[in-house]
Parts: C-alpha cells; sequence; structure tokens
C-alpha cells in the first residue's frame, strides 16, 4: 500500500483500529459498516475536485462528470424515500439541521425539539447549540414511561406558537409519532421538521414508518442504519412544497451558500453508492433484522435483569437504566465493556440523577452487528456478557463528592486493566468476532 511506505506512522494506527473493529463488537446506535464499495467510493480521485454550486450552475470549470455524480445521488435519494426534492451536500447532519433553520425562520424564532437528556439532539435547540442560542427554544419531553409527551408538545405549540418544530432524536427507542407532529404543527402553523438520522435506513427498508407523508422537510445523516459515508441529506416533501413553493430553493440557498463552499464530492459519490444499495431488496431484509435484533438483545437484557427504559423497543436502539446499580454508572459499564472488545457509549436517562459527563445509563444498537451477520443467538450471548461485565465491577461507584471521581475513576481503570475475568470475557468476544467478517475489513 502506499500509505504503509509513505507514513508508516500513521498505518500503523490504521492498522490497529482495522484489528479493533474486527475484533470487537461495535453496539453505539449511530455506528455501522459501510460495504466495500462504498469505501472505495471514498478513496476516489472525486476527492480531488472543487464544485461550488449545484449541477449546471458550478462556480469551477471541469465539473461535467462531478454533476453527474450528484444527479446521480440526488435522484436516488428522490426514489428511494419519495420526495421531489434532495439536497444531498450537507457536510454531516448538523449543518443540514442548521440549513433547515434558515430555510425557514428568522433568528429569535420560536422553535422546538425534544429536550436532550431526554433523548434529543443538540441541533434541536438545546442550549449550547448555536440553535438554542440564535433561535428561542422550548423543549419539549418524554414521560415517565420514556415515551414521547405528546400532549406537553400540543399544549406547548399551542402556547408558544413555534415557528419550527422538529421531531427526532439520538436516544428514543419507540416509532416517532410523525402524524401528531404534523396534526399539531398544522394547528398552530409551524413547519414540521423530522430528523431521521438514526433511522434513515429502517424507514426505506419498511421497518420504520416514514416521516415523509407528514413532515414538511425531513433530514438524515447517511451513515447510522443507512449504511453509508458520514454526510447527510435534506429532503423537501410535497407536503414542504404544498406549504412554501419555494422550500427546495430555500433549502438549497441555506447550505450553499449560507452554510458551506463546495461539496466533498467523494462523499457525494460514496452516498450515491449506498443509496444504490438501500434500494435492493436485501437492504429490506437487512433492515428488519436490525430491528429483530434489537428486540432479540433487549429481551435478552431484560431476562439477565437489566432495567431498559420504556421496557423494549422499536427500532435498532436500547436505553439501559443503570441506576439500580447506582446513578453515573454509565461509565463504568461503557469502559469495562469497551475492555472486553464490546463498544457502547455512555447516556444519559429520562430523569437523568446525575449529569451528561457521567451519566446513569448505556446506549445500544444493532445496526453494526447485523451488518456483520449475527442474528438472535449472538445477541443473547452479548446480554450475557455484559452481565458478567457488570457483576465484575459492583463494587465501583460515582461518589457524591465531585472531587472525589476522577481518582476512583483512576483506580477503576487500572483495576479493569489488571482484571483476569475481563482479559478472558476478550478472548471470548475475539472468538465470536472472527466468526462474523467485518465488509470492506474481514
Amino acid at each position: 500500500m502506499a500509505l504503509a511506505a509513505s507514513d508508516p506512522e500513521l498505518y500503523a494506527m490504521l492498522e490497529r483500529e482495522r484489528a479493533r473493529q474486527r475484533d470487537g463488537v461495535e453496539l453505539i446506535p449511530s455506528e455501522n459498516y459501510v460495504s466495500a464499495a462504498v469505501l472505495e467510493a471514498m478513496g476516489t480521485v472525486f476527492t480531488n475536485k472543487y464544485s461550488e454550486g449545484y449541477p449546471g450552475r458550478r462556480y469551477y470549470g471541469g465539473n461535467e462528470v462531478i454533476d453527474e455524480v450528484e444527479r446521480l445521488a440526488q435522484a436516488r435519494a428522490r426514489a428511494l424515500f419519495g420526495v421531489p426534492h434532495a439536497n444531498v451536500q450537507p457536510y454531516s447532519g448538523s449543518p443540514a439541521n442548521l440549513a433547515v433553520y434558515l430555510a425557514t425562520c428568522q433568528p429569535g424564532d420560536v422553535i422546538m425539539g425534544q429536550n436532550l437528556p431526554d433523548g434529543g439532539h443538540l441541533t434541536h435547540g438545546w442550549k449550547v447549540s448555536a440553535t438554542g442560542i440564535y433561535y428561542k427554544s422550548v423543549p419539549y419531553h418524554v414521560r415517565p414511561d420514556g415515551y414521547i409527551d405528546v400532549d406537553e408538545v400540543r399544549a406547548l405549540a399551542r402556547a408558544h406558537r413555534p415557528r419550527l418544530i422538529w421531531c427526532g432524536a439520538t436516544a428514543y427507542v419507540r416509532e416517532f409519532p410523525f402524524a401528531h407532529f404534523a396534526e399539531i404543527a398544522d394547528e398552530v402553523g409551524a413547519y414540521f421538521a423530522a430528523d431521521i438520522a438514526h433511522i434513515a435506513g429502517l424507514v426505506v427498508g419498511g421497518a420504520h414508518a416514514s416521516p415523509v407523508p407528514h413532515a414538511h422537510v425531513v433530514t438524515t445523516t447517511t451513515h447510522k442504519t443507512l449504511r453509508g459515508p458520514r454526510g447527510a441529506m435534506i429532503l423537501v416533501t410535497e407536503r414542504g412544497l404544498a406549504r412554501d413553493p419555494e422550500l427546495a430553493e430555500k433549502v438549497d440557498r441555506a447550505i450553499f451558500p449560507g452554510l458551506q463552499g463546495g461539496p466533498h464530492d467523494h462523499t457525494t459519490a460514496a452516498i450515491a453508492v449506498a443509496l444504490g444499495e438501500a434500494a435492493r431488496p436485501e437492504f429490506a431484509t437487512y433492515a428488519r433484522q436490525v430491528v429483530a435484533n434489537a428486540k432479540a438483545l433487549g429481551a435478552a437484557l431484560v431476562e439477565q435483569g437489566f432495567t431498559l427504559v420504556t421496557g423494549g423497543t422499536d427500532n435498532h436502539m436500547l436505553l439501559v437504566d443503570l441506576t439500580p446499580g447506582g446513578p453515573g454508572r454509565g461509565t463504568f459499564v461503557q469502559e469495562a465493556l469497551d475492555a472486553v472488545g464490546i463498544t457502547v457509549n455512555k447516556n444519559t436517562i429520562p430523569g437523568e440523577p446525575v449529569s451528561a459527563f457521567y451519566p446513569s445509563g448505556v446506549r445500544l444498537g444493532t445496526p453494526a452487528a447485523t451488518t456483520r451477520g449475527m442474528r438472535e443467538s449472538e445477541m443473547r450471548q452479548l446480554a450475557a456478557w455484559m452481565r458478567r461485565v457488570h457483576d465484575e465491577i459492583t463494587p465501583y461507584r460515582l461518589p457524591e463528592e465531585r472531587e472525589a471521581r476522577n481518582q476512583v475513576l483512576r483506580e477503576f481503570r487500572e483495576a479493569i486493566r489488571q482484571n483476569r475475568a475481563l482479559e478472558m470475557m476478550r478472548a471470548e468476544v475475539r472468538e465470536l468476532c472472527r466468526r462474523f467478517p467485518v465488509p470492506g475489513i474481514g
């Protein structure tokens, strides 16, 4: 490889990451493995081109092939989601969401989104995000049972008359009530935006309801369940164009020149490849298996004595409430699982008793494991390992005194590094993973 000869230091890091992905189980719900074809598209000469503007309206010459690539990605997105307009240029999900604000709102307008500690996203109006600084954010919440409080959404919308209402989340395990949001948005005259970054692959695979008949605009990343590169798309629906015939043009102007310069053409090419893959019948089979695996993993975790937010899942994601073992337990469980090769992420739970820095839950997802070919039996094995790991670290608790926490975590990390039982489990996890090759890695 040219990289190995040109930069052996970086190549060594690449090989270590390749081994980590091959020999461990990725259970972070926002992660997945792309196909060898998507990987190949990402590493092509398309990365050499600069192409500010849109197909047929570029500010640089030499874009005749790039125009074909972007038009192909747009056409595949429109067909796959059933929308009249698709912008495939957003660098990631956050700028895609910010573009929706620019297209529909003025600074200072009232907006509504799911509260971040309740599973929402930073860009839906959280206070440290630009979306919470430049717009007046009125967050809604989940009920004590973990479901979105639709009655609260309606009451807040009637009281505050928002310009824009978001439905979408980073840690919500049930099907989104898109129709209810559409009714509420219509009642108060708001735009309704659905952020389906997590569930896009499930939507096109028929494993989750689509927001397209209900929302005015839809945003999504192209990785996660859609199994593409790290990019994003903005989709304008027929309903959106009926609300504002210029909405598609406003979205395009918000992306360029409003927020971005030249698109990443190698990413656009890889998005086109991923959308082509998602249109095949086998992708629908994959999407259904993702949900089946999540349900199987959830049931097995409950059998192992864990508590799940809402008691289960409708999608690819599970949120484990670890407060029975003490508040702030998520950090300990995440790092201990990492030590055996099971990658999860610590996460707040509804009514979080500590903070996002020391959350009391972990978030799990099945897209990546399903891509490797793992099925229900492997989900049960993963749940058993999680129970064993959890029990190994039972003595460790998050101190109430803030100044004592760093010392306890240092001691904990050294203890798990030397833990013989965890080391033996690491070998078991590695053995399982070797039976399920990673696309593009082996």
